[in-house]
């Protein structure tokens, strides 16, 4: 039978894609597996292949081998040992995309140890929050960070620059990979504030094998595609979707290093000829927003997105520039990606707007309070069944008549204000289509008489005025009803984001809170 990585069809995916099959793409087995050999190792041939493109804010670009990068893994690998670091230490590294980080990421799970990648933006707080938390023998970091790392007692810092490099050539280029498929791999933080920290998600080394469910079925990854992912390999989609999912097919991925821009992410993918994009919601939103997206030439096949749903106004920019779907990837760090939309797959209709439909294998449901499921286009909570019982994905969804899933918001985003039960997502999405809205996010705020009402912070490309003020809430009106609409509008210059790039709510609720107490 061929391998899954020769089948397209959301028909083949229906009947093929299963445990057993997702093994057959690895060299290792339920006993055996290490996620270097299958990502790098195994594809470094000598051919000199690009394993990684990447894009510098600068405007510089570089590119790392199969090659280049096995060698640096397992002189880096050979470094630890001759340290004294032992299998299931935990090795930390704050690294943009470079040859330091993937030889860091990729030598320290050769070894069985843990890799522990941090983000560039931490702060000292976020940054204590997670090391006292995973307590790395080694951190790993550039000479800009070096500073912050080394503020915290105990911490053992190496700075990765040109001299550490040309010290790794003293040690030898062979080594044999010391992990089982159920050692500990990746400590994967997810994002949030630096007063609350989020707990580590664990990866043993066979989770790259489930991954290949949402490689294959959420992205579309397939041998002979020309990939890339501008989100930090830091957080999960960068890390396992746009690093580990294509290298482990043989695929030379691409990503961003430095401070996001747009114009900069659309002369890449003109570049490198790229033919599958999967990006933040936020990217595409920015792209549009640049109103350059003209000027370029693209070679775009597929295309996906994660993090949150894009707005209308967003997709329709995508539909007119590439003429091609964009297809919605919904998971957490914690379930993994759970709804996709089978890019590639010619014998499946994606509909805009639309989470998708389970991943081969999975169950999900959408339920009210009392656990029976919804019926079409009946809100309810989103459940995944796992371990024998249904779970929370904490997320409000509806789903229509032929089995597709919408997202509805979080479940803390609804709004409920005279009795009335509103989307913050909705509003926002309505609000997107107005021509002066750049960026838009929702909360509710107390009211004595409603117990809520809805406030907009907007992102503008016009001046604040009491006209545009009228102006987006009769439009919102318009389009949704005559209760639902912002009463409350602040003009802002930018948006919370948490370091994934999704408009951080929480913040924007929390502030409103301090306001009150103060």
């Amino acid at each position: 039978m061929k391998k899954l990585t020769e089948m397209t069809s959301f028909a083949d995916a229906q009947q093929f894609a299963n445990s057993q099959a997702l093994w057959d793409l690895f060299d290792g087995d339920r006993d055996h597996l290490n996620i270097t050999h299958e990502c790098i190792l195994r594809h470094a041939d000598g051919s000199g292949r690009p394993a990684v493109r990447i894009a510098h804010a600068d405007g510089h670009d570089e590119i790392l081998s199969f090659d280049e990068i096995a060698q640096g893994a397992k002189r880096f690998a050979n470094w630890l040992d001759a340290k004294g670091i032992q299998k299931g230490q935990r090795i930390a590294f704050m690294l943009e995309p470079s040859l330091p980080y993937y030889i860091s990421l990729f030598g320290a799970m050769l070894t069985g140890a843990i890799s522990v990648p941090m983000f560039t933006l931490f702060g000292p707080d976020a940054l204590r929050l997670r090391v006292d938390d995973c307590k790395p023998s080694l951190f790993v970091t550039n000479q800009e960070k070096a500073p912050v790392a080394s503020a915290i007692d105990g911490l053992d810092v190496v700075v990765a620059n040109s001299d550490f490099l040309t010290m790794l050539q003293d040690y030898p280029a062979e080594y044999s990979a010391k992990s089982a498929a159920n050692d500990l791999a990746v400590f994967q933080y997810t994002s949030g504030t630096t007063r609350e920290l989020p707990e580590a998600v664990k990866h043993t080394h066979r989770s790259l094998v489930t991954l290949m469910f949402a490689a294959l079925y959420g992205s579309g990854i397939r041998p002979g595609d020309e990939f890339f992912c501008p989100s930090s390999p830091a957080w999960g989609h960068g890390l396992w979707h746009g690093t580990l999912a294509p290298l482990a097919m043989g695929v030379t991925t691409g990503t961003f290093a430095g401070r996001f821009d747009a114009v900069r992410l659309m002369h890449a993918l003109q570049d490198f000829g790229i033919t599958n994009l999967s990006a933040a919601a936020t990217h595409y939103r920015m792209m549009k927003n640049s109103e350059k997206a003209q000027a370029f030439k693209f070679s775009l096949k597929k295309m996906s997105f994660t993090g949150e749903p894009i707005d209308p106004a967003t997709l329709d920019f995508i539909a007119d520039t590439f003429n091609i779907p964009a297809c919605s990837m919904y998971g957490t760090t914690e379930i993994g990606v759970v709804l996709v939309n089978f890019p590639g797959a010619d014998d499946y209709l994606v509909k805009p707007g639309a989470l998708g439909k389970p991943i081969p294998g999975l169950r999900l449901q959408v339920q009210r309070p009392d656990g029976k499921p919804t019926e079409p286009g009946e809100i309810g909570e989103l459940m995944l069944w796992k371990r024998d019982r249904w779970e929370t994905t904490k997320d409000r969804a509806k789903i229509d008549d032929d089995g597709y899933f919408y997202h509805c918001g979080r479940a803390d985003d609804v709004i409920i204000s005279a009795g009335w039960t509103m989307s913050a997502v909705e509003i926002e999405n309505t609000l997107l289509k107005h021509d002066a809205v750049l960026e838009a996010a929702v909360i509710g705020v107390p009211d004595p008489m409603r117990g809520q009402v809805v406030k907009a912070f907007i992102v503008s490309n016009q001046s604040e005025s009491p006209a545009l003020f009228e102006e987006l809430k009769q439009f919102t009106r318009e389009k949704l009803s005559q209760h639902e609409f912002p009463r409350i509008i602040e003009f802002v210059d930018e948006l919370p984001k948490t370091p994934a790039g999704k408009v951080h709510r929480k913040v924007l609720r929390d502030r409103e809170a301090a306001k009150l107490t103060a």
